[in-house]
């Protein structure tokens, strides 16, 4: 399983530092962007699962990266989370009104942030945060790594059980070739996008061995479940 991804746009850089040295020992892999302009970049380049977001920025202000990245298909599911020193109600309402996820003032517990990204994880990508899958008769548990089928339990390989782990996180989404290389083996690695194939084959033959076969091949676009 890749390592959840946080994006962490703060222009203050004491406060960066902080944030980014306690999501990292999360676990998670952090990219920073000191700016909303910087934000939205990386944003394009990286998507990430999740965006803790300040609300005071400059060049680009934090409620603006948020309108644009919600107005977009592409990233209008990415959990952001913002933080913001105003705390009427009126500045909360308009943050979450311009499509922020969760809305956190300054100054904050950094125990209390940290489960408020674990809160939008969950949403996106339940088997990062211990929590176990069911599509049909087939059950995930992230946490013992067991997968069973009516019952009965499959022996996956490591690659097999990160492929089922991400379909089974939503199912029907058509996920090409690429976006598996990303999310499965990690963008880091280079692998010939043939080897997904090969990992998706023997997928196949292991849950085949018990019923049929989910796997649904989307011709010029990619796998899904179902």
């Amino acid at each position: 399983m890749s390592q959840p991804h946080v994006l962490l746009v703060e222009d203050e850089p004491a406060q960066r530092e902080v944030l980014a040295y306690n999501l990292d020992a999360e676990g998670y892999r952090v990219s920073q962007a000191e700016d909303g302009e910087q934000g939205l970049l990386l944003v394009q380049e990286d998507a990430p699962d999740v965006i803790v977001l300040d609300w005071m920025l400059p060049s680009v202000s934090g409620i603006e990266v948020c309108r644009q990245l919600k107005m977009r298909a592409d990233t209008r599911a990415i959990p952001i989370i913002m933080l913001s020193a105003r705390s009427e109600e009126v500045d909360k309402v308009r943050g979450l009104e311009t499509g922020a996820d969760d809305y956190v003032v300054k100054p904050y517990a950094v125990a209390e942030l940290m489960a408020r990204v674990r809160t939008q994880l969950r949403r996106v990508r339940p088997s990062t945060v211990g929590l176990s899958l069911s599509y049909d008769d087939i059950i995930l548990d992230s946490e013992t790594h067991r997968v069973t089928r009516a019952g009965q339990e499959l022996k996956l390989g490591p690659t097999e059980f990160r492929l089922l782990s991400t379909f089974m996180e939503k199912p029907g989404r058509v996920w090409s070739r690429e976006q598996l290389l990303d999310r499965v083996w990690g963008r880091d690695i280079y692998v010939d996008t043939r080897t997904v194939d090969v990992h998706i084959g023997r997928l196949r033959k292991i849950l085949k061995a018990h019923g049929d076969d989910p796997v649904r091949t989307v011709r010029g676009a990619g796998y899904a479940l179902g």
